[in-house]
């Protein structure tokens, strides 16, 4: 792979635009077979596979063809007066090899929509797909193998804890993309710093949804209620815990109740829509929270079949093990605040979250929220959706991540600007040439 990146063959724009077509040709020629995976692994509807997975897949390549030739034209920057007679230019230069390491909960988006960005950089890429789906897997590699040569783009399937591991100890990749859980971020992070190999780490965190006085409940209760219970709950961005100013509480929890109804009917166990837990352990993991505090609707579970229902859950102390982990589940913690001071508090017990939700219509709230909070990205009275949106970077800070992608900021992941200055070879001033002596008033003038 990497004599096939130094041949050059990936540079050219035409053969990145050609790759991100093949690509999209290729996720159309598969749609149904990663549906009926995506069934199999996770529980996900059809419609929801398409909304979540491939929909946004094709969303990315479509914006990437349309923006790639602007993102790899040369930036001409100003060049200071000393260095006249020369231009100053930055190249989008592509990284090399390349390995993105995949989670499991969106197992095709996840893997993907970072490779758009690899394609679009003029990379090669190792994938490795989680091990936790394994039917999914198995349509990656189709894909992967159908459409390119696998001297560019290759899978690389099996256990993480060992095949990750063993391709960092073969080979020195450019780059490690990296989306899954806080510990195995700094895992892999430890790995590659043996290497000086640079990461994107995409994480996760609890998230905060906060619900103000000021604001539309019925509108509030059924975005958190989608944003939270989508995929089971099994979603990086989801609501991790939910803050409601106490004058409300009681409405927003009737509606909430209402909007679960109303999406997945009475017993969401026979739902077209909802999802099933990845595997035991993090059915046990998810069954433990439901002890941790008094249950409002839901709690019920089947671990034959992987379910959890969609709960809600009060009386939770913050000391609690499911108010100081990522829950990653179909489990919301319902608490209460006075003033928003004891809200931003709580908060801060979990600094860095990945996403902040608030909903409110008062500007003053948003900007107290938005200025005092730090997070990776977020919604102001939805959820979830501004993932969806090329334009904007996608990532955390701190505890939740390091990196962005989507759109653009995938194309600046996977490029390193490289800094060129060119000079004529004539005239070739003598003021930079030793001897110095006499030149100091000239000096200073030229560089102020």
């Amino acid at each position: 792979m990497q004599d096939y990146f130094f041949s050059g063959a990936t540079r050219s724009y035409r053969f990145r635009k050609k790759q991100l077509q093949r690509l999209y040709n290729a996720l159309q020629a598969y749609e149904q077979e990663i549906a009926g995976a995506l069934y199999e692994d996770l529980h996900k509807s059809p419609e929801e596979a398409y909304a979540t997975e491939t929909g946004i897949v094709y969303a990315e390549i479509e914006h990437a063809l349309a923006n790639l030739q602007e993102w790899m034209e040369p930036q001409t920057v100003a060049t200071p007066l000393l260095l006249q007679i020369s231009n100053s230019r930055i190249i989008k230069d592509a990284l090399g090899v390349v390995l993105i390491i995949a989670p499991w909960n969106y197992p095709v988006n996840l893997v993907f929509a970072p490779l758009v960005g690899a394609i679009a950089g003029g990379n090669c890429a190792v994938i490795k797909p989680s091990e936790f789906t394994p039917h999914t897997s198995v349509v990656i590699k189709k894909i992967i193998d159908a459409a390119f040569d696998r001297n560019y783009i290759t899978v690389a399937e099996g256990d993480g804890a060992t095949v990750i591991p063993a391709l960092m100890n073969d080979f020195r990749f450019d780059h490690i993309f990296f989306t899954g859980s806080i510990a195995t971020g700094k895992a892999i992070a430890r790995l590659a710093a043996d290497q000086l190999i640079p990461v994107t780490l995409e994480l996760g965190g609890k998230s905060p949804c906060i619900v103000d006085k000021d604001t539309s409940i019925p509108v509030a209760a059924q975005r958190i209620v989608w944003g939270k219970f989508t995929n089971a709950g099994q979603t990086c961005v989801a609501p991790d815990y939910l803050l409601v100013q106490e004058s409300r509480k009681d409405e927003l929890v009737d509606k909430m109740q209402k909007s679960i109804i109303q999406f997945y009917g009475a017993d969401p166990r026979k739902s077209h829509d909802y999802g099933r837990i990845i595997n035991e352990k993090r059915f046990d993991a998810l069954s433990a929270y439901l002890q941790q505090g008094t249950i409002i609707t839901g709690g019920q579970t089947d671990k034959e079949s992987l379910y959890i229902a969609p709960t809600l859950l009060q009386d939770v102390g913050l000391e609690q093990p499911v108010m100081q982990e990522e829950i990653f589940g179909p489990v919301l913690p319902i608490l209460t605040y006075q003033e928003h001071e004891e809200a931003l508090q709580i908060i801060r017990s979990n600094p860095n979250p990945l996403s902040l939700y608030l909903f409110s219509s008062n500007k003053t709230i948003q900007r107290l929220y938005i200025n005092n909070v730090s997070f990776g990205g977020g919604c102001i009275n939805n959820t979830l959706v501004h993932l969806a949106n090329t334009e904007l970077p996608f990532g955390g800070t701190g505890n939740s991540g390091m990196g962005q992608y989507h759109g653009k900021y995938g194309f600046d992941t996977f490029t390193r600007p490289k800094s060129v200055v060119q000079t004529t070879t004539w005239p070739d001033p003598n003021v930079k040439y030793p001897p110095y002596a006499g030149k100091l008033k000239l000096l200073k003038w030229l560089l102020p």
